[in-house]
């Protein structure tokens, strides 16, 4: 039956090949470095408008989230200071966010600390991202580790077609895997490194692939490892879900304050792609899954 993937392990082998996987202390300089925290590139203007958004329950900022009581802007601006580390003053409303590195790394700690548990219990776990450019090679990193460790990643719905609504119109897009990771590509093009795949925050991405798992019999995924509207869909589906959360993307942060997403981890999540590799081999040595 199609809808899963095997992967073998030489993505995880690599776990140790930059010198050892990072420790806490140098995982927080190399966050500060390359502005994953700290202050990072995410404007206040920008996070304060999704803020916004979300208090007003638009789909744009909720991403498949429905959150279960009211979220006025002074509710999540205090919610995202205490998350993430952005300045709790209401009168701040130019200049560039900020992530505190320490809340970062306890973040990424409960983080493994999933991995792990998803691992010993060899749980089907779905990886899907909206952000390919940057965060797909993160995403396979941890894919090709829990796939060695026995888990199954579900790949079904594999070219199906989405119709997603953007701020140029309805556009249709295929549903695709590259790495064992899911996201979404132009029809006819094939996802790969050099090509991965169209940013987008929609939850329609992980319900397509539930409602294909469901029709083909399963299974279902244990674990969801994502990003927008990959993590907060599942969350709200009652599957437990983690992943990295920009300051500007309120609804991850909003799923764990109220129950339903497992861990959300703050960190610019649009930085290099080759800026989350160190963050990829922290949880996957914390979670002893490294190899």
């Amino acid at each position: 039956m199609g809808g899963v993937l095997s992967i073998g392990g030489s993505e995880a082998g690599k776990v140790g090949a930059d010198n050892g996987p990072p420790g806490a202390s140098q995982l927080r300089a190399h966050l500060l470095d390359s502005r994953l925290a700290g202050t990072t590139a995410t404007s206040r203007e920008k996070s304060l408008r999704r803020y916004r958004l979300f208090a007003a329950r638009d789909p744009r900022a909720l991403i498949g989230l429905e959150p279960e009581r009211e979220w006025p802007v002074p509710a999540l601006l205090a919610l995202m200071a205490e998350t993430c580390g952005v300045s709790g003053d209401a009168a701040t409303v130019t200049g560039h966010d900020t992530i505190d590195p320490e809340r970062t790394i306890a973040a990424l700690d409960a983080f493994a600390d999933r991995l792990r548990s998803a691992a010993e219990r060899r749980v089907p776990v779905l990886l899907g991202t909206g952000h390919p450019a940057r965060l797909l090679g993160f995403y396979a990193t941890l894919a090709s580790a829990l796939s060695s460790a026995g888990c199954t990643l579900l790949t079904s719905a594999t070219g199906r077609r989405i119709d997603i609504t953007t701020r140029f119109g309805v556009r249709t897009l295929t549903l695709g895997y590259a790495r064992g990771v899911a996201l979404i590509h132009e029809p006819g093009v094939r996802p790969a490194v050099d090509a991965p795949g169209v940013h987008t925050h929609s939850p329609l991405p992980l319900r397509t692939v539930l409602s294909a798992a469901m029709a083909d019999g399963g299974p279902l995924p244990g674990l969801v490892i994502g990003d927008h509207g990959w993590v907060c869909a599942a969350g709200q589906l009652g599957i437990e879900a983690i992943g990295p959360a920009d300051t500007d993307d309120p609804a991850p942060f909003v799923g764990q304050a109220e129950g339903r997403v497992s861990v959300a981890v703050p960190v610019d999540d649009a930085a290099r792609s080759d800026s989350y590799r160190p963050l990829a081999h922290y949880v996957l040595n914390r979670a002893c899954l490294s190899q």
